[in-house]
């Protein structure tokens, strides 16, 4: 546990860098206001329930064990860093890792609906990322869609008992590339192309997403099997409690 709270530490320091240094902001998945009326109010109301089913999860594992709060706060520094690390995509919008697939596969699709809520909060307000009319939109892809899909893919990967590591990555690089799709999508129903519609629109948004996204999301996998592991070797008895590996591992 020791290590996991250097390793805490590490990423703590990166986020404080990241809020310390100035840097120009860019987008976090949609920008404040691009979204028209009435997609970013329909975009909260089809996050919210994931929210709340998010908060039920996660009072269920703390209350059967509060020894898990070190390791879901993690979870969420972990997604905080990562999805700082930001590059320019399109008008409007960006590419980055988004960190929900470690959560996901530690504590659940709706553990991290919240985790990922509370961090596109925190990237809104202190780093001018993303924004609050944009944020059940963000909140939708990065903290719903991302993680259901992560944890599908890995449990799914370990039923037909792929190594544990590959089972990691490909939830991770998959719930990374599933989120900018998403994106994808809202940005094409809001914006259709004048000509080619909403399929037009999406084609365009995705493939221009892809440039950057595709490697993001391999980078994000394998960075997520490393610190995974790191995880296995000093908190294995917290892996088994989370029924994430079976009770003979211990």
């Amino acid at each position: 546990m020791i290590k996991i709270i250097q390793i805490c530490f590490s990423f703590l320091f990166t986020i404080l860098a990241t809020l310390v240094l100035p840097v120009p902001a860019y987008a976090m998945h949609i920008m404040e206001g691009y979204l028209p009326h009435p997609w970013w109010w329909l975009w909260y109301l089809v996050t919210i329930p994931f929210f709340i089913a998010g908060l039920v999860s996660i009072q269920k594992k703390l209350t059967i064990n509060p020894r898990l709060k070190m390791l879901l706060a993690f979870a969420g520094a972990f997604a905080f860093a990562l999805s700082a690390l930001k590059l320019p995509s399109i008008s409007g919008s960006c590419s980055h890792p988004t960190g929900v697939g470690l959560g996901a596969i530690l504590f659940g699709p709706a553990a991290m609906a919240v985790l990922g809520a509370i961090v596109l909060i925190f990237q809104a307000l202190l780093l001018g990322h993303g924004g609050i009319t944009t944020l059940g939109a963000n909140a939708f892809s990065m903290a719903v869609i991302g993680p259901l899909l992560a944890y599908g893919i890995f449990r799914a990967s370990t039923r037909l008992k792929a190594p544990l590591w590959l089972a990691v990555f490909l939830g991770a690089a998959l719930g990374d590339l599933v989120t900018y799709l998403t994106t994808a999508a809202q940005l094409a129903l809001a914006i259709p192309d004048e000509t080619g519609g909403i399929l037009l629109s999406l084609y365009k948004f995705t493939a221009v997403f892809g440039i950057t996204q595709v490697p993001l999301a391999i980078s994000e996998g394998l960075l997520t099997v490393f610190v995974f592991n790191l995880i296995y070797s000093y908190s294995k008895d917290e892996l088994v409690d989370l029924a994430v590996i079976p009770g003979e591992a211990r």
